[in-house]
């Protein structure tokens, strides 16, 4: 039964929800009474029309018009709401972000206006403008051109029901056209779909995915990076992946290919944006390279990255003032790797031993670690390293860890500093279907054009090694260190299987007559697996001491640069047409 406190509870309830809702179209309204004081100065413009005297065939007020537009667009709209949720979410504005980018002064906008902009159909007086929410124009980084496209998540979420149909894809074909770098700010959907598209059009459609196109073309040009500022998901998604460089920011960014509310209709599982797809996630699984803290760090780590790139292809990666002498013999290298085969070592402390001082960029160091990859320079000059590192289940290559090498190997001239026990081995391996990446990272090594300098300083075993210890079939430079270990499988391993019965026969007397059978083979077959005995039947092209390597590996990176790396550019540059496309219309393959 019903109260008449009951009823007069729910009354009040009504009432304060009314009130709360006029109270809502009242801030709205007051909202773009706001907003459209901002078109004063174009209202202005109009009112001037009849006024104007001077030169007839002047263009000065279709220039006022372009300019008060312009200046709509680019003031910060502090009242707007998403704006405000931008703000609250501790996120930069879209052109706060183009500016803490790029050079100082350096940003020229390509498509300034494009919105949707509503004039009264009697005055034909500007009363309301909507930006698209995507921005494109050109910047510079240290001085070199680049291209930049940046979501407007404040706009819609950055659907496409609030941009301008083409205007990224546009952006991506000018970057591959001017042969210059791609930098992607991705914050929304970037353009993706949103269902309110359908009103707007009437009807439901197949999707397409036009950019695509742009997308694979340009990577295959121009380098390509994406910074994930926000909730990225579908198109953006997709965006976020055809890159060379990708980076999150911790507690800002998530990406997935569909958000909560989509998941949690087709799939009944209640996630947050953070335990759907958050950077614990993905820099885990090598969907994204790299995790940083701030928005402002994700930039300069974009920089850096474009740092040790050629803008495009057809040109040579930049040099860099540098102080660091060739001639450097660094003490430390003889007895970095431990005589005990089974203890671990610092890869990272071993890399910057060799590499211009301060001038190691680690990709991918949360992903796939058992394989580490990165730029660094030797005489100012970009070069990229890969090795293993041992600390991570041995360093064996596991799926993971064949993907980041597969991805990062075409890129610029490859230090290979080759510490290989095989591919990760047991049930999990299997699972994760490592032979199978492996050998695409070995397709990918083997087809590589970039020169590679592989330097053997402790294991190479197995199928793994094939091609990790003998890129192009010898075509490269190869050396290697006193340290080295090699063979179709561990001698340890091997000995085990050899002298399976004998050692079963040893055990059943005692397990100290096993042990001694064990060292006395062991003692049999540690003289033949010193590297100098393959050495003296040129198995291996030349044994180095440990110190000489920087000034051999500055030698061959000099060498490389001013001899191959012109002649590739060249043949390359032959290969494609005057709009930077190659003649078969195939893009970059991931």
């Amino acid at each position: 039964m019903t109260t008449n406190a009951h009823r007069g509870s729910t009354f009040l309830d009504l009432t304060k929800g009314r009130i709360v809702e006029i109270q809502k179209q009242i801030a709205l309204r007051k909202h773009w009474e706001r907003r459209t004081e901002r078109f004063s100065v174009y209202e202005g413009i109009t009112m001037s029309k009849s006024k104007r005297k001077g030169n007839e065939d002047s263009w000065e007020e279709r220039v006022a018009e372009l300019r008060g537009q312009q200046g709509i667009i680019r003031r910060p709209p502090v009242d707007d709401p998403g704006y405000i949720r931008q703000k609250q979410a501790g996120k930069l504005w879209v052109r706060e972000r183009i500016d803490a980018l790029l050079d100082k002064n350096s940003f020229f906008e390509i498509g300034s206006i494009t919105g949707k902009p509503v004039y009264d159909e009697k005055t034909g007086e500007l009363i309301s403008f909507v930006p698209a929410n995507i921005i494109t124009g050109w910047g510079k980084i240290d001085g070199r051109k680049i291209f930049v496209t940046a979501d407007d998540f404040s706009v819609r979420g950055g659907h496409a029901d609030g941009g301008i149909a083409g205007k990224a894809p546009h952006g991506e074909t000018l970057a591959r056209k001017g042969r210059v770098p791609l930098v992607r700010l991705l914050d929304g959907s970037s353009g993706g779909g949103s269902v309110t598209t359908y009103l707007t059009t009437g009807s439901t459609y197949i999707p397409t995915l036009a950019g695509l196109g742009q997308s694979l073309d340009a990577m295959a040009v121009v380098p390509v990076a994406s910074a994930l500022l926000g909730p990225v998901v579908g198109l953006a998604a997709a965006k976020a992946v055809t890159s060379h460089f990708s980076i999150m920011v911790k507690g800002l960014s998530q990406f997935f290919a569909a958000g909560p509310p989509v998941v949690k209709e087709a799939t009944f599982e209640n996630l947050t944006k953070e335990e759907l797809g958050g950077w614990e996630i993905h820099a885990r699984n090598g969907s994204i390279d790299n995790v940083v803290t701030t928005e402002l760090e994700a930039f300069q780590a974009i920089r850096t990255f474009l740092s040790y790139l050629p803008s495009s292809i057809f040109v040579l990666p930049p040099a860099v003032p540098y102080t660091d002498p060739r001639d450097r013999r660094e003490q430390e290298l003889l007895d970095i790797i431990p005589r005990k085969r089974g203890r671990p070592y610092d890869i990272r402390r071993l890399i910057a031993l060799i590499v211009d001082a301060g001038s190691w960029f680690e990709i991918g160091e949360t992903w796939g670690r058992n394989v580490v990859c990165g730029f660094a320079r030797l005489e100012g000059r970009s070069l990229g390293v890969i090795s293993s590192d041992c600390k991570v289940n041995g360093g064996a290559i596991d799926a993971f860890g064949a993907q980041k090498i597969a991805r990062f190997i075409h890129l610029v001239p490859v230090l290979n500093l080759l510490d290989q026990p095989g591919f990760a081995i047991g049930s999990l391996a299997e699972r994760m279907a490592t032979i199978r990446h492996g050998a695409t990272a070995m397709v990918a090594i083997y087809n590589a054009t970039v020169p590679i300098f592989t330097i053997v300083i402790r294991r190479a075993f197995g199928v793994a090694a094939s091609v990790f210890a003998d890129p192009e079939d010898g075509k490269n430079y190869r050396m290697a260190w006193p340290s080295a270990d090699w063979g179709s499988l561990p001698i340890e391993g091997g000995v085990e299987a050899a002298y399976k019965r004998q050692l079963e026969n040893a055990a059943q007397e005692s397990p100290e007559a096993r042990e001694k059978l064990m060292m006395d083979l062991m003692g049999q077959f540690e003289p033949v697996r010193n590297p100098l005995r393959n050495a003296n039947k040129f198995g291996v092209e030349e044994i180095i001491d440990p110190r000489d390597t920087r000034p051999l590996a500055c030698d061959w990176l000099i060498h490389a640069y001013e001899h191959v790396l012109p002649q590739l550019v060249t043949l390359t540059a032959a290969n494609y047409g005057h709009d930077s496309k190659l003649s078969s219309g195939r893009g970059y393959k991931l």
